[in-house]
């Protein structure tokens, strides 16, 4: 709910007669007014001049630049110009509408996101085994018996690939119902505190700790056959090879007792209903993809995939890849195209983040030489942040979209300021595929654009039209070249004429009028006409606390978009990787490991400069009582950490919620360096964890990098 003086947003609080979240809003919600009213957000272009400062510019001026130099790294030296768009890119419906405009007329695959180093061990194995790298399994919270948490912290993110707005209040209804919660993590985190068990795990091993989980299940012969879907294939292979497994071989690797991995598969294969979640910790290992896999792996065995109260796919209002017909074999969006430099996969149509720089700074054809970012701050979000930061310096030409002079936009020669977020709609285009409950909510926008601000869509059209070399080209005609291809897919989803579909949504324009395409040819639309009473955007404006479409619903097989329509268990990628981690059972143990943290308050970087700044306690890192006597340390000596890649100093904080041999910091810090307009996030700048990456180090699969079990040295300062 906003409070409105004018155009500026005077308070922004919790709608409690939402449908869904019932009055929860998370920090990036609540913190949006403290964003736009910040003195310090940008404005109105800046243009870098020689001197290399930056000063104010008008829009011509600022796009008259763009268009003199974008063509060149399009028409005479094409796919040279790459492309970061950031975390915030996916919360509105500008970019996941329009980025695809951009990228064609720039006809480039150098694409990077937070993605890859973020979620894509997850992504991965939901699209070998589903066929969607999106549309992923979702725990049904609300009816499950027992659920098993491994690498998330949900009472602090709310589950992320899990849209559960207000956890605390749907896990204490678990534990009222008599269900059960089983936290896997080194930290005892504030889920984990609240929890019925609380498993101390060694970092980077939840797949074998899955595996000695399964292993029990095999062996005493605790699969529920008769409730496993008969769309799943060669699970007497997977059963066989996850028996060899035993609590005793992986107990001693994994750091925890081998009776509490019989305990949680008991648990979990006995309930009348159970579900595993496994989130960014789990994605951010060395065994991430196979641990995400042996999550579903778990589901299925147990009898708990696609049924209530355990795994489950929600049924988006705006469709997607999972819920659009299919007329021949659909293609797997993986490895279609590969980096030049260490030809590592794409994923979903990415490069690995981890390649960003090295396909800067590597000489010959087909170099990175001109970027383009969107809401990103790559220079804090990805890898090895010092070769991250030379890349930037050596790029020829770089434009920016963002409201911030940060670390990344510093190096930019053209900085284009988005308009407020008040001027624009919002719907969970992408974020809907993970909510544990199927409902359909718009935001309409609050305040028109001033005489000087552009949309974010148009900004985006405004830059294909440059890079096309077709500065003159209108906005208005580029928006509705677009929206013709959007209700060609519409027509033949909703099985009308396209005219029908141009004709009921003639009187919109931008973002509302796809929005309201993918509505009313979705699951729940009108069919434009045909459907009376379907969902279309008109009726979500007139509902303002949102259309609530009840619980998740079993979805197989029509949800599967494999190229056979049948689940693969055994993935021979995942499969074949599995002697990897074998391998690694017997090796030697690192003194000290480092996991990062998420702060609710200071969300992937760019709540930074807006809100109240922590104290130095919450971005120290953070150290068992045991290891801090190994290694005489004290709270609030200022210790470096070194991996193998660069050292960090931080303030040192002791912490008896880690188990000894793990140290903990935040990322998404390191505010330091010149040139920035960012002094709030500069006076408490942390350490940058990002800086201690190793870019080389890579989980196989997918080509994410390795940023949870980091081996590291903490000395004194």
């Amino acid at each position: 709910m906003f409070t409105m003086d004018g155009r500026r947003i005077v308070e922004i609080t919790p709608n409690r007669s939402d449908v869904f979240s019932a009055g929860h809003s998370c920090a990036k919600g609540i913190g949006l007014a403290s964003v736009e009213n910040d003195p310090d957000r940008i404005r109105t272009p800046l243009l870098r001049r020689a001197s290399g400062d930056f000063q104010e510019a008008g829009w011509d001026e600022a796009f008259a630049v763009i268009d003199e130099r974008l063509p060149e790294f399009v028409v005479n030296d094409p796919g040279s110009c790459a492309v970061y768009h950031g975390n915030p890119a996916a919360h509105h419906l500008d970019s996941p509408f329009y980025l695809g405009e951009l990228l064609a007329a720039l006809g480039t695959r150098n694409v990077y996101s937070p993605a890859s180093v973020d979620t894509w061990p997850k992504n991965l194995a939901h699209l070998l085994l589903y066929g969607s790298g999106l549309g992923i399994t979702v725990p049904d919270i609300d009816r499950t018996d027992y659920m098993l948490v491994m690498g998330s912290n949900p009472l602090v993110s709310n589950g992320s690939t899990m849209t559960a707005p207000g956890m605390q209040r749907r896990l204490e209804a678990l534990r009222a119902r008599g269900g059960r919660l089983v936290v896997v993590d080194p930290v005892r985190t504030r889920t984990a505190e609240v929890a019925d068990l609380h498993v101390a795990i060694r970092p980077g091993t939840d797949a074998l700790f899955l595996l000695g989980v399964l292993a029990v299940i095999a062996r005493e012969n605790l699969v529920k056959y008769h409730l496993i879907p008969d769309v799943v294939d060669n699970l007497a292979q997977v059963i066989t090879m996850v028996a060899e497994y035993t609590p005793e071989i992986v107990a001693t690797p994994c750091g925890i007792d081998a009776q509490v991995i019989y305990r949680v598969a008991r648990e979990f294969a006995t309930a009348p209903s159970a579900v595993a979640h496994s989130r960014i910790g789990s994605c951010l290992q060395e065994f991430g993809t196979l641990a995400n896999w042996l999550i579903e792996v778990l589901s299925v065995v147990t009898g708990n995939l696609d049924r209530p109260g355990g795994a489950m796919f929600s049924l988006p209002p705006g469709g997607g890849p999972n819920t659009w017909p299919v007329s021949k074999p659909p293609r797997l969006m993986f490895d279609r195209w590969r980096s030049r430099v260490r030809q590592l996969p794409e994923l979903l149509g990415e490069l690995p983040a981890a390649c960003f720089a090295e396909e800067i700074l590597t000489p010959g054809p087909g170099r990175t030489r001109a970027l383009i970012t969107l809401a990103g701050n790559p220079a804090r979000s990805v890898p090895n942040s010092n070769a991250v930061e030379a890349a930037l310096r050596s790029v020829e030409f770089m434009v920016s979209v963002d409201c911030y002079l940060n670390e990344t936009t510093r190096y930019a020669d053209v900085i284009l300021p988005p308009p407020p977020m008040s001027t624009r709609g919002h719907h969970d285009i992408l974020l809907a595929h993970f909510q544990v409950r199927n409902v359909a909510r718009y935001s309409p926008p609050l305040i028109p654009l001033s005489e000087n601000e552009f949309a974010e869509w148009q900004l985006l059209l405004r830059l294909a039209a440059a890079a096309a070399g077709q500065p003159n080209r209108s906005i208005e005609e580029m928006d509705n070249a677009v929206a013709a291809v959007a209700a060609r897919r519409a027509a033949a989803i909703a099985g009308v004429d396209i005219e029908q579909v141009l004709t009921e949504t003639a009187r919109r324009t931008g973002p509302a009028r796809l929005l309201d395409m993918r509505l009313r040819s979705g699951p729940y639309g009108d069919r434009f006409g045909t459907n009376p009473g379907g969902l279309t955007l008109e009726q979500l404006e007139d509902s303002p606390n949102g259309i609530d479409y009840g619980p998740l619903q079993p979805r197989l097989p029509e949800v599967l978009r494999t190229p056979n329509g049948r689940i693969d268990l055994a993935p021979p990628m995942i499969v074949a990787d599995l002697p990897r981690l074998a391998a690694g059972i017997d090796r030697p143990i690192p003194e000290l490991t480092l996991v990062n943290r998420r702060q609710p308050r200071g969300m992937n970087s760019w709540l930074h400069n807006a809100l109240p700044q922590p104290h130095s306690g919450l971005c120290a890192l953070l150290m068992s009582p045991q290891d801090a006597a190994a290694h005489s340390l004290l709270s609030g000596d200022q210790v470096t950490v070194t991996s193998a890649t660069t050292s960090v100093t931080a303030e040192l904080r002791i912490d008896s919620a880690l188990r000894p041999g793990v140290v903990s910091m935040p990322h998404g810090w390191g505010h330091t360096g010149p040139g920035m307009q960012t002094p709030h996030a500069e006076s408490a700048p942390g350490a940058n964890y990002n800086a201690l990456v190793d870019d080389g180090a890579l989980e196989p699969l997918t080509g994410s990098p390795i940023v949870n079990g980091i081996p590291v040295v903490v000395r004194l300062a």
